[in-house]
């Protein structure tokens, strides 16, 4: 769909990612000129009407979910055989992709990525609403550090990758119990379940529960607890392991009752730890952090009581490692007639010359392995000369530098590099630099007096998008020649952008009136006046004789433009309805009753009837029929 534009609105400019329901794409509105992603739903399941309108219901609800950690939508619709939302962009990436780079998280880290999820979904909870598939790949890091949820309430395709059954909605990783065992009576708590799971990945850089299959794991979620984290990572504080155990109870009613409830739990979790506990590191972390060679060898931990295997025999078990060994003194030389000779004591030297060759060879791998190489800093989003700063304090030379439009990041300031953030790269190296040169701006042609349809085809040759269309009557320029566009000729804008169309309706006509009249003679009269003429294939009951015109589309008194099409719906002539009896009746009385029944009144009093009030005949007798809106005499005595 790249290149395409939906709705006349959304232009498509890249692929973000595919799902098992639908496809993102980072797209472009072309009438607020702003940038957001745009999910269309596999057309396969665009077909199934239930589903669409449960995916349209659900998202109007989150549209009025506003919570500056949830991914906002902001518009619906379809176009074809594409059903699509378009929903607020946000730059970065995906808790998935942190956990896939870095593995564990420090509790600290963990704990700012778990808070503003939950508060998400506490809103959403307070609101009625329940996610249902909590997992990092729907939890979006921005580049500025915001935090928000993604897919609020939105149903899943059900495939083997979500669910085992077409009842279960979710990732089966992150499946509470309930949702396995009773499937759709899922509440708030299936979100508090799977952001338990969610911390725990945080915190150890694996699932809880794993397998060959997703019946394996289901069943794990079903009969095993999620274990402590701290059996995974050493030295994890134990309230981290009571919050992940309170979130991930197999019994909801041990679970808090929904994320609000877990949010303050979190908070009071963070309260209670130390800095040293909230900063602790992952041992990959460290290990990938530190350069210097006996730092990475302390952090792998060492048995203070490790033993030596049993010799073949088995008989003896051999000292301990951590013991020292000492030197057997071997038993005295025979006397001998030579003169002995002084020697001084060897074993300090050999200590020493093996703790030198130790250290060479560990700077030597250092130097190979990290002394030459560093890294290249964050430089996106910095101006030209914060990146040249920042290169040259990492000992870095700055290599080509290009520059490139972009609709979203700000002019002057760098777009990329080559290589990437956090790329491994010997010293003195050179970074290419890619600067943004803002929005690219195109002038608007000038395309007055053209055909609408040519017009359209010199703004997309000009790099521009033909946007919506107003018509006026003009006597000077063509029916469906271009008057002017908005904004005017020579104006510069973003390329991509949409212009407004004003095309002339032509010379304006005044419509005749022709109702009552037969199609013939309204069909010439029409003609004349410059119009087209349609009958409508639908009859309607009117005042007139059945055939004979009873409505027209353009009414007596409007303008419309030469060429317009008039449509004409003849008569079936007048409804006919029972008269009700109102002889003897009150005047008050018959008069609401004929009214109410669709008829005018009309009172014959005479002289005689000048002071009466009761109803002594009626001109239609009770019980037949008249034509509806027709007028009823009653005579009054």
């Amino acid at each position: 769909m790249v290149g395409q534009v939906l709705d006349g609105r959304y232009r498509v400019d890249a692929r973000i990612a595919v799902g098992g329901m639908a496809t993102v794409y980072r797209a472009l509105d072309t009438r607020l000129d702003r940038v957001l992603a745009l999910k269309v739903m596999h057309p396969a399941l665009a077909v199934d009407g239930a589903f669409v309108e449960r995916f349209i219901r659900e998202a109007k609800s989150v549209a009025r979910l506003a919570h500056p950690n949830v991914v906002q939508v902001f518009d619906q619709g379809t176009d074809g055989s594409y059903v699509y939302l378009a929903m607020e962009y946000v730059a970065g990436c995906t808790l998935r992709d942190v956990l896939r780079d870095r593995g564990a998280l420090q509790p600290r880290a963990a704990l700012d990525i778990l808070e503003p999820v939950l508060a998400a979904l506490g809103a959403a909870h307070r609101a009625g609403f329940v996610h249902r598939d909590m997992k990092p790949e729907n939890v979006l890091i921005g580049d500025d550090g915001r935090v928000k949820v993604a897919d609020f309430g939105l149903v899943r395709s059900v495939d083997t990758v979500t669910s085992t059954t077409g009842a279960v909605l979710g990732t089966v990783s992150y499946l509470a119990p309930e949702q396995i065992e009773q499937p759709g009576t899922a509440d708030a708590r299936v979100d508090v379940y799977a952001c338990g799971v969610v911390l725990y990945e945080m915190l150890t850089g694996e699932k809880p529960h794993d397998g060959d299959s997703p019946a394996v794991v289901l069943y794990k979620h079903l009969h095993e607890d999620v274990p402590p984290p701290s059996a995974v990572v050493p030295g994890l504080a134990y309230e981290l392991d009571e919050l992940v155990a309170s979130a991930t109870a197999r019994s909801p009613q041990i679970r808090p009752y929904d994320a609000v409830a877990l949010l303050a739990q979190a908070r009071e979790t963070r309260a209670g730890l130390s800095p040293d506990q909230l900063d602790a590191m992952p041992p990959q972390a460290l290990s990938a952090q530190h350069s210097n060679s006996d730092d990475r060898t302390s952090v792998i931990p060492r048995s203070l009581n490790i033993q030596r295997p049993l010799p073949v025999n088995g008989d003896e078990p051999q000292a301990d490692f951590n013991r020292t060994s000492r030197l057997q003194t071997p038993p005295p030389p025979p006397p001998s007639h030579r003169p002995r000779t002084s020697r001084r004591p060897r074993g300090p030297m050999m200590i020493v010359a093996a703790v030198l060759l130790v250290l060479g060879l560990g700077v030597g791998v250092w130097y190979i392995n990290s002394g030459q190489f560093t890294q290249v800093p964050p430089l996106l989003s910095k101006t030209e000369a914060q990146a040249r700063d920042r290169l040259e304090d990492a000992g870095l030379d700055v290599g080509k530098v290009e520059r490139a439009y972009s609709d979203t990041v700000k002019r002057g300031t760098v777009i990329s590099t080559d290589p990437g953030t956090g790329a491994r790269i010997r010293h003195n190296d050179s970074v290419k630099l890619v600067i943004s040169q803002g929005p690219e701006t195109v002038k608007v042609p000038d395309i007055e007096g053209y055909p609408l349809a040519k017009a359209r085809t010199e703004l997309k040759e000009s790099g521009l998008q033909p946007g919506m269309v107003k018509r006026e009557f003009n006597d000077d320029v063509t029916r469906g020649s271009v008057l002017s566009a908005d904004p005017g000729t020579g104006t510069e804008v973003r390329s991509g952008s949409a212009i407004t169309l004003i095309v002339s309706k032509g010379s304006p006509v005044d419509v005749p009136d022709v109702t009552g009249e037969d199609p013939a003679d309204a069909r010439a009269e029409l003609e004349e006046a410059g119009l087209k003429v349609k009958i409508a294939s639908a009859r309607v009951n009117s005042e007139f004789d059945a055939g004979q015109v009873a409505q027209q589309s353009l009414t007596e008194g409007k303008q419309a433009a030469e060429g317009d099409t008039v449509t004409l719906t003849l008569s079936k002539g007048p409804e006919m309805i029972e008269v009700p009896d109102v002889v003897g009746d009150s005047v008050d009385d018959a008069k609401s009753q004929l009214e109410a029944a669709g008829f005018e009144v009309d009172e014959d009093r005479g002289l005689l009837g000048l002071f009466g009030d009761t109803v002594k005949k009626q001109s239609v007798e009770g019980g037949e029929t008249a034509p509806k809106g027709s007028t009823i005499t009653i005579t009054i005595r």
